[in-house]
């Protein structure tokens, strides 16, 4: 059995790897600084988005979203999540992902 912390590291490669399969330039954060309340994935083309990673089976979504909130500084606070043998997904405000699709970010 993978314990949490394993299982969050590993998650956080994953997504960062999922998105350089994309393009994107991305690392795990916690590898470099370990900064409480940086993005748990760094990436320079989404630079103004707080990615926290979530890598669990049950993911209590308000305080994955509180602690982003509370971490994001400046930034649109976002969280990406996944369970086993599902996809990815992203969580985030409402007003944030409209200003996202209106191109207003």
């Amino acid at each position: 059995m993978v314990n949490g912390k394993q299982k969050g590291s590993a998650g956080e490669r994953e997504l960062a790897g999922k998105l350089r399969e994309h393009g994107f330039t991305a690392r795990r954060s916690q590898q470099f600084c370990g900064a409480a309340g940086d993005s748990d994935v760094l990436c320079t083309e989404l630079a103004e988005y707080h990615i926290e990673c979530k890598r669990v089976e049950k993911l209590n979504v308000d305080n994955a979203m509180d602690q982003s909130l509370r971490d994001c500084k400046d930034k649109t606070p976002i969280v990406c999540h996944r369970r086993n043998h599902k996809p990815w997904l992203v969580t985030m405000y409402l007003e944030d992902w409209l200003k996202l699709v209106k191109n207003e970010r």
